[in-house]
């Protein structure tokens, strides 16, 4: 069994709250967007972290994150990426391959919008977008996410609210 945090667009910011939400996590991942790669050294202090850069992101940060990351957990195909599109809509660098060779679970940010669900076009793969965490953008609420992935499946995907930016 893997825990896992979730958190995407920080911009600079990470909500001490995060730190009680991923205590128990054993793993850290970030869509991109970190702002500064001190937030990075905070989720590092909590957890193993895995990460891409977002297109606010520096060269620091460049030199440290991919701009994609695809892995498996416990037999999922995991793709991770900042700009993704949403969900049955993705964006043209990554259409062709989302065609050819979709992943069992699409994580994205950018947008700064909340949104989990599956794509019934590719497979019922899972399409997660954990909203934005930091205090810049659109978004009403700062959110992230956390469950538990175990026997090749996710289990208690719970949404967390941090409040109003």
């Amino acid at each position: 069994m893997i825990k896992v945090g979730l958190i995407s667009d920080t911009h600079g910011y990470l909500d001490p709250e995060v730190a009680e939400h991923f205590a128990d996590r054993d793993e850290i991942w970030h869509a991109g967007d970190f702002g500064t790669l001190a937030v990075a050294d905070e989720l590092k202090a909590m957890a193993p972290l895995i990460g891409v850069y977002g297109n606010i992101d520096g060269r620091d940060i460049r030199q440290e994150y991919p701009l994609h990351q695809r892995f498996n957990r416990q037999g999922i195909d995991i793709w991770m990426t900042h700009i993704g599109g949403v969900l049955g809509r993705y964006c043209l660098p990554i259409r062709e391959e989302m065609e050819k060779d979709p992943p069992d679970v699409f994580i994205c940010g950018h947008s700064h919008i909340l949104k989990i669900g599956r794509d019934q076009e590719k497979n019922k793969m899972l399409f997660i977008n954990p909203g934005a965490a930091g205090r810049y953008g659109v978004q009403v609420y700062r959110t992230c996410v956390r469950f538990t992935i175990e026997d090749g499946k996710i289990h208690e995907m719970e949404v967390i609210n941090l409040g109003e930016k």
